[in-house]
């Protein structure tokens, strides 16, 4: 029965099953594309990345002053539940699994994913609990507030008295978010395992692949339990059932290590595919090999085994017994290793080679150098000295963000313009590009940066009133955060701009090695005319060799 099931797939993925493009209507409909997916996954994820920003901008308001005197107190703990909750369930997943579904086939030679209308029904998924979590703004009580974690029994409260309020609905429209995310591993991993082109060796696969494949892998063994508590603690909120309540019996402690069992690896989910971007994007623009690839990409797989043995770390204060301590720190650390070798070897890549300082270059250099400096600060918090002084301080916030605006979002930037020209057919603006690397590099460090300093010191995170004394990196911090609302605005015009005008675009104009290079931009509706076969590894820049054997458009 398998074997039948395999060949299906493998004979559906020669086989046309789309209808033409038909301009941009097809992007409001259930299209089964992956590449109108894609592109509907990253502008989704975009606008309420916007919203989000907002939401920052405004907390960042409210701490310029030390005094609670913009927003009301509840009201700040609901918007700072929800900056945190669509940043990460509605910005970095979504847009990383947009990228992922419009390159992966691509890449490995595919016509489309595995199962395109799981694809489809897994993106509508998302604006159903987007909505939902804005719509909690307008329920009873406002949005939830207890945190984008919502431990209990804090989350378990209910002032309301009803069983509809926006601490039940940021639960479903999590456990939503984590059904879609479910589906979407499903398919990745199916599409990479079984249907890549012949010749496709797994080490011909380009390193945002195997990226791809080992954050899917952490997927399918780790969101289950997210969901389960997440379901779980729905069930103790709505119909009076004792999992994690504690004056009923329950055990607060159990969702903790269900939340981060899945939580902490997520982070790996998030900057996985950006490490591939990075391994992507250097080779291009310093016109040499990857170096190291095949230990490059074994070490995705690597990071995806090790952050399953980490998760302690954030509960070093929660009761956990000192042997405990000692074993996840040990493990903690040990993800240096396969990170490290990642920088390494984008170094010794861009070490020496032909430096293009384009805007997608520049992107790739900021967020690495910013991930080192995340690098070491989590080295840092993963000893539990260092951890229990600065726990639930600004210092775990500036790391934090440190990964997931300074690495994460500039990587993302760094894919958008690399892959614009293949996407769209059109040429961005170079100047308006830089000027939004400059901004965002400049914002990203002045916001993030004091965080560090305010959290040594001993302010809280959390907070919308603190003591006095931390007033000067408070109000630093706002400036940078109002800077990055500023970037966003020469990349929106640019891309709408670019789109709709820009100079049209050659099919390669990086001069790139990779299969999605070689079709015309955009890619046609079946991605190649004939199935690709593949007779060398990628990155052969400086070797003149061809990497497939026969003509892909």
């Amino acid at each position: 029965m398998t074997s039948i099931q395999i060949e299906d797939i493998s004979v559906a993925s020669n086989k046309p099953h789309h209808e033409p493009p038909s301009g941009w209507r097809q992007y409001f409909s259930f299209s089964t594309d992956h590449k109108v997916i894609g592109i509907q996954y990253l502008v989704t994820s975009f606008i309420f990345f916007l919203v989000g920003g907002i939401l920052a901008m405004v907390i960042r308001a409210e701490l310029i002053t030390p005094e609670s005197d913009l927003v009301d107190r509840a009201f700040y703990n609901g918007m700072f539940t929800m900056h945190g909750t669509v940043m990460l369930f509605l910005w970095t997943f979504p847009s990383l699994v947009g990228l992922a579904n419009y390159l992966v086939p691509l890449m490995i030679g595919a016509r489309d994913m595995a199962f395109p209308r799981l694809n489809a029904a897994a993106f509508w998924m998302v604006p159903i609990f987007g909505t939902l979590l804005m719509a909690s703004f307008f329920l009873p009580g406002g949005p939830a507030q207890a945190g984008w974690w919502s431990y209990p029994p804090v989350s378990l409260q209910n002032p309301t008295g009803n069983i509809i309020n926006g601490q039940s609905v940021w639960i479903l429209a999590v456990a939503i978010s984590g059904v879609s995310s479910i589906m979407g591993a499903v398919n990745f991993v199916t599409t990479i395992v079984r249907m890549r082109a012949p010749g496709m060796t797994f080490f011909r696969m380009p390193v945002f692949v195997w990226a791809v494949l080992s954050a899917q892998i952490i997927q399918l063994f780790g969101l289950p339990a997210l969901t389960a508590g997440a379901v779980m603690l729905l069930f103790d909120l709505t119909v009076g059932t004792s999992f994690f309540d504690p004056a009923k019996g329950g055990n607060p402690i159990f969702f903790q290590h269900l939340f981060w069992f899945y939580s902490h690896p997520a982070v790996y989910v998030i900057i996985l595919p950006v490490f591939g971007i990075f391994s992507e994007i250097f080779p291009v623009y310093a016109r040499k090999p990857l170096f190291g690839y095949k230990v490059v990409a074994i070490s995705s797989l690597v990071i995806a085994a090790v952050s399953a043995l980490v998760w302690v770390h954030h509960m070093y204060v929660s009761g956990t017994p000192g042997w405990m301590r000692m074993i996840f720190m040990l493990s903690t650390m040990c993800v240096s290793v396969p990170t490290g070798i990642k920088v390494f070897a984008w170094v010794a890549t861009i070490w020496g080679g032909r430096i293009r300082l384009n805007t997608p270059m520049l992107f790739a250099l900021g967020g690495l150098v910013m991930f080192v400096f995340a690098g070491i600060t989590g080295i840092m918090l993963s000893s539990v000295p260092v951890d229990i002084h600065v726990n639930n301080t600004y210092f775990v916030v500036g790391h934090f963000h440190y990964v997931l605006y300074g690495t994460v979002t500039m990587g993302l930037y760094a894919a958008i313009y690399h892959w614009f020209p293949k996407m769209t057919g059109r040429m961005y603006n170079e100047g308006l590009g830089k000027l939004h690397f400059l901004l965002s590099f400049i914002g990203t460090n002045i916001n993030f940066l004091p965080m560090h300093s305010l959290g040594l010191q001993g302010m809280l995170r959390r907070v919308s009133s603190y003591d006095p004394e931390y007033t000067f990196w408070n109000i630093i911090a706002s400036i940078g955060a109002f800077l990055l609302g500023m970037s966003t605005l020469p990349f929106i015009f640019n891309m709408i701009a670019s789109w709709s005008h820009g100079k049209k675009a050659l099919d390669n104009p990086w001069r790139a090695i990779g299969l999605e290079w070689l079709v015309s931009s955009p890619p046609p509706v079946e991605n190649f005319e004939e199935i690709p076969v593949v007779i060398a590894e990628p990155y052969g820049y400086g070797k003149n060799e061809p990497l497939t054997s026969q003509p892909h458009t």
